[in-house]
């Protein structure tokens, strides 16, 4: 075989890697009902219960969250305080914004710049760089974060971690309307 056959067969080989990796867009949901309001869910008291699994589906850690969301405009808080099944303790205070057309910013002190989200349908993607402590160093961890509403008061929340490219784990969470 030359090297110009070798060369296209790799190629080919490439694209059809690059596809079967292609991960659905938030537009596919457009249709889906009920419709996700962040404001409206994401206000008030909430809940979740959830999981941590390894890349081989281990649950590494359990844990429950207490959540309180509240909306100014478009700007919102959202100060949630995690209870490790270890019991260690976090907390996270999101700094959210609406950007228009289903379009959503946020910070939070343990996330590196800023998240990016949109919505359609009865789902939210998210998108962002987590400053992760593991041992005694940080990692900063990307996480692409999809959030499906069931009913009125029941979000399934699923996050893939992964680092340079590599799948670290998921995180699996129901968040409840109080």
């Amino acid at each position: 075989m030359n090297i110009l056959t070798r060369r296209s067969l790799l190629g080919a080989g490439l694209v059809i890697a690059l596809t079967g990796c292609a991960s659905p867009d938030v537009k596919d949901y457009a249709k889906e009902v009920p419709r996700l309001d962040l404001r409206s869910f994401f206000s008030g008291p909430l809940s979740a219960k959830g999981i941590f699994t390894d890349r081989s589906g281990r649950v590494v850690k359990r844990f429950t969250v207490t959540m309180d969301a509240s909306w100014e405009g478009d700007v919102g808080i959202l100060d949630e305080r995690f209870q490790y099944s270890d019991g260690s303790t976090q907390r996270r205070v999101w700094r959210l914004r609406t950007l228009g057309q289903g379009r959503y910013s946020g910070t939070a002190d343990d996330v590196v710049g800023e998240a990016t989200g949109e919505s359609a349908g009865n789902a939210l993607r998210w998108n962002y760089t987590l400053a992760l402590p593991v041992d005694d160093r940080i990692w900063n961890v990307a996480l692409d974060d999809w959030m499906f509403l069931v009913d009125e008061r029941t979000i399934l929340n699923r996050s893939a971690m992964s680092k340079f490219g590599l799948h670290l784990g998921d995180v699996t969470l129901v968040i409840t309307k109080d």
